[in-house]
């Protein structure tokens, strides 16, 4: 008798388990979806920029305008990320 009281209270727990588990699996699963959006703030301009695999390209086409080794955004000065801003604007979508 002892044996189906324990086995009972096992099945029970696990039911009960089932949808929270399913509920985490399944939030785990939308995390890995999403994208992280990455956003760069624009002084001169006072506009946010999403840096995207598009602003990528464009800043990749800047650099190469001007002849210039690939080097990250964040790792330019204030003056070299206004300079690209400034021209990305005038370059437009």
């Amino acid at each position: 008798m002892q044996h189906y009281r324990i086995m009972s209270s096992l099945v029970l727990t696990a039911a009960l388990l089932a949808p929270i588990a399913g509920y985490a699996a399944a939030r785990q699963d939308r995390r890995r979806d999403e994208k992280i959006q990455v956003r760069v703030y624009d002084r001169t301009h006072k506009d946010y920029h999403v840096w995207n695999d598009r602003e990528d390209h464009m800043y990749r086409q800047y650099l190469g305008d001007r002849h210039r080794a690939y080097r990250g955004y964040s790792r330019l000065s204030r003056t070299q990320q206004r300079t690209y801003w400034n021209w990305r604007h005038t370059r437009g979508d």
